[in-house]
C-alpha cells in the first residue's frame, strides 16, 4: 500500500512537471533572452527605434504624444509603423545557424546588415540586434543580437521568408504619404483648377450649413441649380487622400516634370488655417500604360490613365498618384449640376459627352 502510495505521488510529481513545462512556459524563449533575444512583446514601451544600415543611411523613429516621426521632421507612415512593431513584438528565433554557414553569414552580415536599436519611453536603451538577409532555405532571416556568440534563424510565425525588408532605412519608406487630409467639416473651400480645361474648373466655399460652387460664368448660365447631394459628397474626399509614393531625388525627374504638361492644381483650406496645395502633371505613356492599346475616355492618349506626377508640401516634394486615388477628387464643374438619381448608364454617358461636347 505504501508503495503504491509513493508511485502515485511521483507520477503526479511528473505529471504536473510536464504540464508546467508545456503550459506555463508556452512563448518561452530556448535560447535565452542575451542570445536570442529579438522579440519585444511589450511595443507599446518602444518609444524610439534606430535603423542604420552599413552604408550610412539610417532611420530614426520616434513616438511623440501625437503620432510616430521620422528623423524629427516627417510623419511616420502608420503601415510602415505598425508592420515594424508587430514584426518586433512576433519574431522569434527557431535555431542557431548551422557551422557551415556560420562564416558566411557572419561575413555578409558585417558587410551588408542592419543595425537596429530599440530604446525605451524614457529613452533607455532596451536591446540592439542586426539584421542579416535569407537563410540558406529562404524561410527565414539571419539575426544576431549584439554581444551573442552565434546568429540564429529567426521567423515570424504564419509568415515564410525572411523580413529584413521590413527593416528599411531609406526615408520614403517610412515618411508619410498624405497629400489631402482635412475633414468635411473643417472645410473651409476647394479650388480644382484644369490647366487644359479650365471651363471645367471649379470653387467650393463653405459657410456654416450651406456649400456653394463657383464656376465659369458662361458654363452657368446653361445649367440648372447645383446638386445638394453631389456638393456634400464631394467635400468629404479629402480625407486620408495619400500618394502612391515619393520620387524625390531620380535621375532626371526635374527636367520630367519640366516638360510634363500640367493637368490641374488643387487648394484645399482649412477653418484653422490649413492649406494643402497639390500642383498635378501628366504621365506619359509608358510600357505599364493600361490605355496603349484600349483609351481611356477621360485621358488623353497620349499619357497613362493610372497614374499622374504630383508636386506637394509647398514644392519641397515630387510624388506619384494615382487615378484610382483620385478619381472622385478629378471632378468638373457641370458634374455638380447634373441629376443624381437613378438612370440608365449608357444614357448617362451619352448626356456626359454631349455636355463635354458643349463645353469643353
Amino acid at each position: 500500500m505504501g508503495k503504491t502510495l509513493l508511485y502515485v505521488v511521483i507520477l503526479g510529481l511528473l505529471g504536473f512537471g510536464i504540464w508546467y513545462f508545456l503550459f506555463n512556459n508556452r512563448g518561452a524563449n530556448p535560447y535565452g533572452d542575451a542570445e536570442a533575444g529579438f522579440q519585444v512583446k511589450d511595443t507599446g514601451s518602444i518609444g524610439r527605434i534606430f535603423i542604420v544600415s552599413n552604408d550610412g543611411e539610417s532611420a530614426l523613429i520616434d513616438r511623440t504624444d501625437s503620432c510616430w516621426m521620422v528623423n524629427k521632421k516627417y510623419k511616420a507612415l502608420p503601415s510602415t509603423i505598425n508592420l515594424v512593431l508587430t514584426t518586433l513584438a512576433q519574431q522569434a528565433p527557431l535555431y542557431p545557424v548551422t557551422q557551415n554557414a556560420y562564416e558566411n553569414v557572419v561575413k555578409t552580415m558585417a558587410t551588408d546588415g542592419i543595425k537596429v536599436e530599440i530604446y525605451d519611453r524614457q529613452g533607455k536603451k532596451m536591446k540592439v540586434f542586426y539584421v542579416g538577409g535569407a537563410s540558406v532555405n529562404n524561410t527565414g532571416t539571419n539575426m544576431l543580437m549584439e554581444g551573442a556568440k552565434m546568429p540564429y534563424v529567426v521567423q515570424v510565425p504564419g509568415f515564410v521568408g525572411y523580413i529584413t525588408a521590413r527593416y528599411a532605412t531609406r526615408l520614403t519608406d517610412w515618411r508619410d504619404r498624405t497629400v489631402f487630409n482635412i475633414p468635411a467639416n473643417e472645410i473651409k473651400s476647394i479650388s480644382v483648377q484644369y490647366a487644359d480645361k479650365p471651363i471645367n474648373s471649379f470653387t467650393l466655399t463653405c459657410d456654416k450649413d450651406s456649400i456653394t460652387v463657383h464656376a465659369d460664368e458662361s458654363l452657368m448660365k446653361g445649367l440648372q441649380g447645383q446638386n445638394p447631394h453631389r456638393v456634400r459628397a464631394y467635400v468629404t474626399y479629402f480625407s486620408n487622400v495619400n500618394c502612391e509614393g515619393y520620387l524625390n531625388g531620380l535621375s532626371d525627374m526635374d527636367t520630367t516634370i519640366k516638360t510634363a504638361p500640367k493637368q490641374s492644381s488643387i487648394d484645399v483650406i482649412g477653418i484653422h488655417g490649413q492649406h494643402q496645395h497639390a500642383e498635378i502633371y501628366w504621365m506619359a505613356l509608358n510600357k505599364r500604360s493600361k490605355n496603349a492599346l484600349t483609351s481611356n475616355p477621360d485621358v488623353p492618349d497620349d499619357y497613362d490613365s493610372d497614374r499622374l506626377y504630383a508636386i506637394i508640401n509647398g514644392g519641397r516634394d515630387t510624388v506619384m498618384i494615382q487615378q484610382f486615388a483620385f478619381r472622385n477628387i478629378f471632378h468638373k464643374a457641370y458634374e455638380f449640376f447634373q441629376d443624381s438619381k437613378p438612370h440608365d448608364p449608357k444614357q448617362d454617358q451619352k448626356k456626359t459627352n454631349v455636355m463635354v461636347h458643349k463645353h469643353v
